[in-house]
């Protein structure tokens, strides 16, 4: 049997028409028995890049017996010309997290996946120490098992304290790895109250890798940090 982990994350493809334009990561949120994709903001749309997808893609699984077994399942972005995804703001801007609600009547009823939901959600950082250990789970340049259809896992710790917000923004920072179309993948560290079918508390969502305007592009490195957007901005997204 695969992870449960594995199965929460799901590879995004966005289109303009027919036309593919990027790849993103994207993961499973449930809430009051209606079902929700999760992602970065700015993969649904970004004016700096004029990025402006009409619609998403993403694989389903639809065997448990067979994993390479999927389809693609195709969502909307637009219903009249309005934009039918949620995006979020708080005190200090635009948060760069956005969810759009999956239509459970035309979805695969034989499909397979885990969601995360409240319960997967802390309410409280106070024993979650800086350097703690982490998991990344998306698609870094869109590779994956294609195969299986299951995305790759990398390791991280959180650069900044989760007791706080990092410049007073809405995220905290991690170290690790990552590439494009790892944006919107879920941030998660293994929960202490093992046995649930999703063993595992969600902690943010990746969003994009920091860099310092200052930094000599010949003499220093990139700092390899990224920023992850607090996991609880989904409860008001998600609200009714």
């Amino acid at each position: 049997m695969v992870e449960s982990l594995l199965l929460s994350t799901v590879r995004i493809s966005t289109y303009s028409g027919q036309t593919q334009l990027t790849n993103a990561s994207g993961f499973f949120f449930s809430r009051d028995q209606r079902l929700f994709l999760v992602s970065s903001r700015h993969v649904f749309v970004d004016a700096p890049s004029d990025h402006h997808p009409d619609r998403l893609t993403i694989d389903v699984h639809v065997d448990t017996a067979d994993l390479a077994r999927c389809i693609t399942y195709s969502i909307p972005l637009y219903q009249n010309g309005t934009g039918v995804w949620r995006q979020a703001a708080d005190l200090s801007g635009e948060v760069d997290v956005a969810v759009i609600e999956i239509e459970l009547d035309s979805f695969p009823a034989n499909a397979v996946y885990t969601a995360f939901s409240t319960d997967h959600i802390y309410d409280s950082f106070d024993n979650v120490e800086v350097g703690s250990q982490m998991l990344i789970v998306g698609y870094p340049l869109g590779f994956h098992d294609t195969l299986h259809h299951l995305p790759v896992v990398r390791h991280a710790i959180n650069a900044s304290p989760l007791s706080f917000r990092f410049e007073g923004m809405g995220y905290f920072l991690t170290d690790a790895r990552t590439h494009r179309g790892t944006s919107g993948a879920c941030v998660v560290m293994r929960s202490a109250e093992p046995g649930s079918e999703l063993p595992w508390t969600l902690l943010g969502i990746h969003s994009a890798r920091l860099d310092v305007g200052t930094r000599d592009l010949q003499l220093d490195e990139a700092l390899g940090l990224n920023c992850a957007w607090f996991a609880d901005v989904l409860i008001p997204l998600t609200a009714q």
